[in-house]
């Protein structure tokens, strides 16, 4: 771990990720470097070292979008999505040593260059769809639904989620760490989509209940705990233990669907084990991090007057309109109409 959280300093230092005191003093409290070796606990040093630092692009890429103006201003960071939709398909220019590039692009060029030499075609592809689904999901569905006080359904947020959790992309790095090449015929099969759609939606909705909380006082509504409550008419604790439950059964759904994996393609034990392991691995490890991180605790934000004080502006390179005063709506505001 120590290996790891000295690298993560050293890297967010050297892209530009994290640089101002309040954001460093948050960042280290979150201890990405200890979830990483949670989540993945077979991983060489430097394969740790490649998935750690996707995690806090994605994590620091996230805050700007669900705790900053920019998560409401779907128009305002259109352009450096497309530069990173650009870094993903190959289309982009290199970015210059003294080009004033977001924070985002150029750390994104740097995970590209070490990730796609060791990936299969295949892989490449469908990493690139996930990465930017998930981009484009966070910054159109998302801030669009903050926007223009959409509530969505039930049923639309859990399909979204995945998405805009980013989670598909941490299980396609499973592949890297383990050393393993799964083809697309596994991928494509019934039973091996219904495992990773559960450890997926299990790692999301254990997500959405450890940052309740938290996203209540920001007055985030992309939360399952949130929706249940506010679609149902339950209490706060009602509501818990109807995600609860879900997640109990996410938990039996994956688990059907490995025995039957392994019980029809034994001859692929040696690729589809590992796989599953790291499915499980993701659950399990995502659970005891949520547990003892500050960044789940609404104090973590409650210390600051807005979020801006602990975001960096220099992420994702668009600073805050002049118009953009208001803050989010506290926890016990109106909620939005739900269409």
């Amino acid at each position: 771990m120590a290996h790891t959280r000295g690298h993560l300093d050293s890297w967010t230092r050297r892209t530009g990720l994290v640089h101002r005191e309040s954001a460093r003093n948050r960042f280290e409290q979150a201890d990405f470097g200890a979830f990483v070796g949670m989540v993945y606990p077979t991983a060489d040093e430097e394969h740790l070292d490649l998935v750690a630092d996707w995690f806090v692009w994605l994590f620091l890429v996230d805050d700007q979008l669900d705790d900053g103006h920019l998560g409401r201003s779907p128009d305002r960071v259109r352009d450096v999505v497309d530069r990173m939709r650009a870094v993903v398909d190959g289309s982009a220019p290199e970015v210059l040593p003294d080009e004033d590039a977001p924070a985002a692009v150029t750390a994104l060029v740097d995970l590209w260059k070490r990730t796609m030499p060791e990936a299969a075609p295949h892989w490449r592809t469908r990493f690139a769809w996930h990465l930017v689904t998930y981009l484009t999901t966070a910054t159109t569905w998302e801030a669009g639904n903050r926007a223009e006080d959409v509530v969505p359904s039930e049923e639309t947020y859990i399909a979204k989620r995945r998405h805009t959790g980013a989670i598909h992309v941490c299980m396609d790095l499973i592949e890297i760490v383990a050393g393993i090449d799964a083809p697309e015929s596994v991928h494509n099969d019934p039973r091996f989509i219904t495992a990773l759609e559960a450890a997926c939606n299990h790692v999301c909705w254990a997500n959405d209940v450890y940052s309740f909380e938290k996203e209540q006082v920001l007055g985030e509504i992309h939360n399952l705990v949130h929706l249940v409550r506010h679609h149902r008419g339950l209490g706060e604790q009602q509501a818990l233990d109807h995600v609860a439950e879900r997640l109990a059964m996410e938990t039996e759904r994956f688990l059907t669907a490995e025995d039957e994996l392994l019980e029809l393609y034994p001859e692929l034990s040696g690729m589809l084990v590992p796989y599953l392991d790291g499915m499980r691995s993701w659950m399990r490890g995502n659970l005891d991090w949520s547990r003892q991180t500050p960044r789940y605790n609404p104090a973590d934000v409650g210390q600051y007057e807005e979020p801006e004080e602990y975001l960096e502006e220099t992420v994702l390179g668009v600073p805050p309109a002049r118009s953009e005063t208001a803050a989010p709506a506290p926890c016990g505001a109106e909620a939005p109409r739900a269409r």
